[in-house]
């Protein structure tokens, strides 16, 4: 529906509080809102009843009870409440909430839509009374109110205006994408306060272990290359054969969000992003255009000198499903014409051996099993196995100019790249930070004392 349209259908149910029509639109606002996929635990916990660990640099941030339970959830808030805690990310209590919850994104959600949500949530959601876990953040992070300065530095906190002079699609979808979908707080690169780097808006950021990539239509860092047709089946399926499939965060969003979108909200999507400005950031070829078929794994099996490490792990854990050449099948995708295996960084590639590959579409289970830590049903690798199998891989079927360590493995083990916010905040750097001080206070003494005994003796 065009954006006007869904402002008309708002306006419309709001005649009616709490009508059945507002309740529903509400319930499409917070799917497409992707609430569910942080507040509903994937351990069969209760829908928005919180409990799921989002994992960040600065430690686990638990998402909270969103039920109308008046014990653990939100049941005493008043629309208004709920309209601060949405957009401004400070709850009842008047305790700020952190950016994990996307308000930076959903500051830009209408009036209507918050008198839909908030309809949805009191009268659509069943109450739990059990709460949640709470956050526990290391010093500094564990005072919320520096969360007021981030805030006037980072968050907009400006309602959505449609842009005159373009279509209801393209308005439509700068709202979905940039407001309720929020993907501008994962596609867009962050600076060294994890602030958005918005004149780089969508052209790529780092989600911990995984990697939100360039979706600005650039030919060859973006998704220039792409059809509309292999967006709208991206945006509904998680998957394109020959380009891409989700994994980690985008396929919990395809999962809990975007499959259910309508035609024409998918539509307006891909309006948008086929209009927005191109970011160059450095690609030579589309990451789906790397590779081919191998024979490599077929020529090396007998061999028993020089056995290649990597050839190795491939044959042993990967050849079955993904067939020697490489080309896949209908259950098991391409490792060439892949865009984790062809991009231009293997931090993606790293995450799916290391955690798999899980999303639900249209009722089919697509899996993929983890190697790493949450290993179950297949055999545990070491960073030195996936590194190993990574570099066979990227050389056999993808992108044969990166290369993976062991210790790059570590790293997206241990959840991807600190920003410098984290480092210059870690216990050890505020050890040294107060050793520098008291260093700095004990010489100003030394100074001071020297100087008074001169004066003394003149």
């Amino acid at each position: 529906m065009g954006l006007l349209l869904a402002s008309g259908l708002n306006a419309l149910a709001a005649d009616k509080p709490d009508s059945e029509d507002l309740i529903a639109q509400g319930k499409y606002l917070a799917t497409a809102a992707d609430c569910g996929a942080c507040h509903t635990s994937p351990d069969r916990g209760a829908p928005m009843a919180g409990g799921y660990a989002i994992h960040s640099p600065l430690g686990d941030i638990f998402a909270s009870n969103i039920t109308p339970s008046k014990v653990s959830g939100i049941g005493d808030y008043s629309e208004q409440d709920f309209a601060r805690a949405v957009r401004d990310g400070i709850n009842k209590q008047g305790q700020h909430l952190y950016p994990a919850m996307p308000y930076t994104s959903y500051s830009r959600i209408t009036d209507a839509d918050i008198h839909a949500l908030y309809a949805y949530f009191m009268h659509g959601v069943q109450p739990v009374d059990t709460p949640a876990p709470q956050t526990h953040l290391p010093f500094p992070f564990n005072i919320r109110a520096s969360m007021a300065l981030w805030n006037r530095l980072f968050a907009g906190n400006t309602p959505f205006t449609p842009t005159p002079g373009v279509s209801d699609d393209i308005n439509r979808g700068d709202y979905l994408v940039n407001a309720l979908e929020h993907c501008d707080t994962c596609h867009t690169p962050r600076n060294a306060l994890m602030g958005q780097d918005n004149g780089k808006a969508l052209s790529g950021g780092s989600l911990g272990s995984w990697y939100a990539p360039n979706i600005t239509p650039d030919r060859n860092s973006g998704i220039g290359d792409w059809s509309d047709a292999d967006l709208t089946q991206y945006l509904m399926t998680g998957h394109v054969s020959g380009k891409a499939q989700a994994a980690g965060p985008m396929a919990e969003a395809i999962e809990h969000s975007l499959q259910y979108l309508s035609d024409a909200d998918i539509r307006a999507m891909v309006a948008y992003l086929r209009q927005i400005p191109a970011v160059d950031t450095g690609a030579t070829r589309p990451r789906d255009g790397y590779g081919q078929p191998s024979a490599s794994e077929l020529s090396l099996r007998g061999q028993t000198d020089n056995i290649d490490a990597g050839w190795q792990v491939f044959s042993g854990s990967c050849a079955n499903c993904h067939q020697a050449d490489g080309q896949g099948n209908r259950f098991y995708p391409s490792l060439f014409h892949n865009s984790a295996t062809g991009a231009d960084r293997p931090d993606n590639l790293i995450a799916t051996i290391l955690y798999g590959v899980h999303r639900n579409v249209n009722g089919e289970e697509i899996a993929m099993p983890a190697f790493g830590p949450q290993a179950h049903f297949s055999e545990r690798l070491s960073d030195q196995q996936i590194a190993d199998v990574s570099n066979y891989v990227l050389k056999n079927y993808g992108n044969p100019q990166l290369s993976v360590s062991a210790d790059r493995v570590r790293v997206i083990r241990e959840g991807g790249d600190k920003p410098l916010l984290a480092k210059i905040t870690s216990p050890a750097s505020l050890l040294i930070a107060a050793i520098i001080l008291l260093l700095i206070v004990v010489l100003l003494v030394v100074l001071i004392t020297k100087k008074r005994r001169q004066h003394g003796a003149k």
